[in-house]
């Protein structure tokens, strides 16, 4: 019998709370599993990239303000107890930054007091413009202080300066550019993605003159400033923080393809798509749409899209992470990845393929994703020439 057609589960059913029971009990086993990456001798960083990218990220603030300086491999021993003051008064970017914290105000918990609020405020302006003195080549944008704003609310003003800095020279590095060239040639990838999963959306969209200018706060913000709940914003960080710099543009395609029908039955007018395209739905499915994103990155990797178009792409100043954790060494992790397709192979002769596979195998692949970001070898950005970095991502997904 098929229960799931024979009957309904309704709330005071008993499965429901089995059901809820599950839940805490994988919500128990994934945080022991965390506590052993981080308490292991080296950290194993490439254990705390899957439970980033897997079903329900870090879970917690206080879990993420142990793992996230492990993704950005940020030393927290060697962070200064105080920090440097701030001279606002002859800093070119104070006006601007000031302006933008002051609009922030929906970037704060509901029903945070003032006083809490402008001190926060204040914070979030002293790590921009900390960062920005400290790396003069970096140039502020609007919408960078969307990203800060979350570090800040998540780990405090000592740390998330810290971490700030890091990813601010590395995978945000192309916004911070004079111009805003880079960041259009990474807005690039966005409908040649869509063009290879769903061509007639692609051509819909194209008829329509609707271009990728919609995704573009985005993209530079990590979805922190289209995104009302902030619980949604740290789980796509976690994610993001565990992967390629280029993540956050696939997700951005996903969330199109997603909204397929929407798309198709809109009218063909510029203004009309994007109009539409610009308004993310409250209810996304998050999980769903995250390893629709992996799945999509292992398909159709930036070193494929770079090659087909021939051009100078971003990143272009990615400087490798070192491999925090030798504990689990990438070739260790392709062997596995062999082993696993030939398993799969065999499933599949047999008629027997698991139902657990699909899941396993991506983390798998993203595993190995995450693991060249520590490892470096420039693997994970999108550097100035494709050909500089192709191969390296043919290595790793032939």
């Amino acid at each position: 019998m098929n229960l799931r057609k024979s009957r309904s589960v309704g709330a005071s059913s008993p499965l429901n709370g089995l059901g809820k029971q599950d839940a805490e009990s994988r919500r128990k086993r994934k945080v022991a599993e965390i506590t052993q990456a981080l308490n292991a001798t080296p950290v194993d960083v490439a254990a705390l990239r899957r439970m980033a990218i897997s079903e329900g990220g870090l879970l917690t603030d206080e879990i993420r303000r142990q793992v996230w300086p492990r993704l950005l491999n940020v030393s927290v021993e060697n962070i200064p107890e105080q920090l440097e003051p701030v001279d606002r008064d002859n800093n070119k970017d104070f006006n601007q930054v000031l302006l933008d914290v002051q609009r922030s105000l929906r970037r704060f918990p509901p029903g945070m007091p003032d006083e809490q609020r402008e001190g926060l405020q204040e914070e979030l302006i002293d790590i921009i413009l900390r960062v920005l003195v400290k790396n003069p080549q970096l140039h502020y944008y609007q919408g960078y202080h969307d990203i800060v704003v979350t570090f800040l609310l998540v780990l405090g003003e000592r740390l998330a300066t810290a971490l700030v800095e890091k990813l601010s020279t590395h995978h945000l590095r192309d916004f911070m550019d004079p111009t805003m060239d880079n960041t259009k040639h990474i807005l690039n990838y966005l409908m040649p993605i869509i063009e290879r999963v769903n061509p007639e959306v692609y051509d819909f969209m194209q008829q329509a003159e609707v271009g990728t200018i919609f995704a573009l706060s985005w993209l530079i913000t990590w979805f922190g400033h289209v995104l009302s709940d902030f619980r949604h914003v740290v789980r796509l960080y976690d994610f993001f923080l565990a992967c390629h710099p280029l993540m956050p543009i696939y997700f951005a395609a996903v969330i199109v393809l997603h909204r397929e029908d929407e798309v198709l039955d809109c009218e063909c007018d510029m203004a009309m798509m994007h109009h539409l395209l610009s308004r993310i739905p409250e209810d996304l499915p998050y999980e769903t749409l995250i390893s629709r994103a992996g799945d999509l990155f292992v398909q159709f990797p930036p070193s494929e899209l770079a090659r087909e178009r021939n051009q100078l792409t971003a990143v272009s100043t990615f400087k490798d992470f070192e491999l925090a954790s030798t504990q689990q060494r990438p070739d260790t992790v392709l062997r596995q990845r062999r082993k696993e397709q030939q398993q799969r192979t065999l499933e599949a002769q047999r008629g027997t393929v698991a139902v657990v596979q699909p899941t396993a195998r991506r983390f798998m692949r993203l595993a190995v994703m995450g693991l060249t970001v520590a490892l470096g070898a420039a693997a994970l950005a999108v550097v100035n020439s494709a050909l500089e970095w192709a191969p390296k991502l043919d290595l790793l997904f032939p």
